[in-house]
């Protein structure tokens, strides 16, 4: 049976997240507000904990996919993480990034890439490879967005270290649903637990994040 593609959103686009981070870094220069963490805070330390606890070397090679504002990636700096790359496809969001981090964690690198249409090649391998919403937005993309979705997948996979973690949090798909779109290219770790609901006698949770590593 064939996959079921997401409702196309604006949070697909490019243009949306242009104007969302050029009202954010207004904030952070006006207010010092570093802006929104997509999923919020404690869906972020969750998956932040649980890659400062298993067991990778301080300057195991880190690229966070859609790093937004930084946020993960200042507070693994935080935890001590000296090996830190941010892309983003939106040079706002890394204008805003650098802008947040500099005076704290300077040596966190940020770099303006698309990681459907750049080569990964340039980036080099990485032992852990972290994505929080970058796969839904590119779900949520009104133009085709299987074909970038499956892209996306190809990339990260070139990407990953023979013995790397890749570690993705979504709110548009099920742990189930995630283990199936990457288990052609990567084999499951584990899945992090998250906070579960119950509504009409069936369990699910808001956001899923699952660990893969190379098959």
């Amino acid at each position: 049976m064939e996959d079921s593609e997401l409702d196309p959103s604006e949070l697909g686009t490019q243009d949306y997240w242009q104007k969302a981070y050029t009202k954010e870094i207004e904030n952070f220069v006006e207010h010092g507000d570093p802006g929104d963490v997509w999923f919020g805070e404690d869906s972020a330390d969750r998956v932040i904990n649980w890659i400062c606890n298993c067991g990778v070397d301080k300057d195991t090679a880190v690229i966070d996919l859609g790093c937004g504002n930084g946020y993960t990636l200042s507070e693994l700096a935080r935890e001590g993480l000296t090996n830190l790359l941010g892309i983003d496809y939106c040079e706002e969001a890394i204008t805003l990034a650098k802008k947040v981090s500099n005076t704290e964690f300077p040596h966190i690198k940020y770099k303006v890439f698309n990681i459907t249409q750049d080569s990964v090649a340039e980036l080099g391998k990485f032992g852990i490879i972290h994505d929080k919403g970058t796969y839904d937005a590119i779900g949520l993309n009104p133009d085709d967005p299987k074909k970038h979705r499956e892209k996306y997948i190809d990339q990260v996979a070139e990407m990953l270290s023979e013995e790397g973690l890749f570690i993705i949090t979504s709110c548009n798909w099920t742990d189930e649903e995630l283990i199936k779109h990457f288990s052609e290219k990567m084999k499951l770790k584990r899945v992090i637990p998250t906070p579960q609901f119950k509504f009409g006698g069936k369990v699910g949770s808001v956001v899923s994040s699952v660990v893969f590593t190379k098959k």
